[in-house]
């Protein structure tokens, strides 16, 4: 009963637990406001913007993308034990903040087909999988459900907040200011996850909560 009393919402303020909740919201709203999955909700508009004249053309990219998501969301799974959490993280969001910068400087339309590549494929090997992992290892037992049903809050709500506000945003900036708008805040992405997330490869869910003690 104690123990049970113990991992409440209020459990989650205690000193222990701060910085494992600051890990798993920030990788939770981060994953949202870098421009995912408001990139793939407006696939069609993107590439007609880059120059593709005809939506059938632009819904036809967006397949592909679906695809090209599945696949790399395979490498991730099949490499994140290989490399570790972090090296992904780290890496797939640089590339994601690069092609948002390019997104939002180019009006090339193979370049900007590229870069879109480049930002989805960074996405399914960082932020797609390896964040709901993470997630799931950080938090400790005595607070566990808690915590994750607060971060999956964050998460759907920031993914709600991101596509109403995205068409008003789009409007008032324009399109390439947006994207170069989500690769600023992609870097600040990059700065969190290098000062705040530990390396959990090979650790077991004990010795990662000893960490935070």
């Amino acid at each position: 009963k104690g123990a049970a009393a113990s991992g409440g919402f209020a459990a989650l303020l205690r000193r222990e637990n701060l910085k494992p909740l600051l890990i798993g919201m920030s990788l939770m709203v981060f994953q949202q406001i870098t421009g995912q999955p408001s990139v793939l909700y407006y696939a069609t508009r993107i590439f007609q913007d880059a120059g593709f004249a005809a939506a059938e053309s632009a819904t036809a990219v967006s397949v592909v993308l679906g695809i090209f998501k599945l696949v790399m969301t395979g490498v991730a799974v099949f490499t994140v034990d290989v490399y570790g959490r972090r090296p992904l993280l780290l890496t797939g969001v640089a590339g994601m903040a690069a092609a948002l910068f390019v997104l939002g400087s180019v009006k090339a339309p193979m370049l900007s087909v590229i870069a879109l590549l480049l930002y989805v494929g960074c996405y399914q090997v960082s932020f797609g999988p390896v964040s709901w992992l993470i997630v799931g290892e950080v938090f400790p037992l005595a607070v566990r459900s808690s915590a994750i049903a607060l971060a999956s809050f964050a998460n759907f709500g920031s993914n709600f907040l991101v596509s109403l506000a995205l068409p008003t945003i789009q409007s008032a900036l324009g399109a390439q200011a947006t994207y170069a708008a989500f690769g600023v805040i992609a870097l600040a992405a990059l700065a969190t996850i290098f000062a705040v997330v530990p390396e959990t490869k090979g650790k077991s869910l004990e010795e990662i909560e000893r960490m935070f003690k």
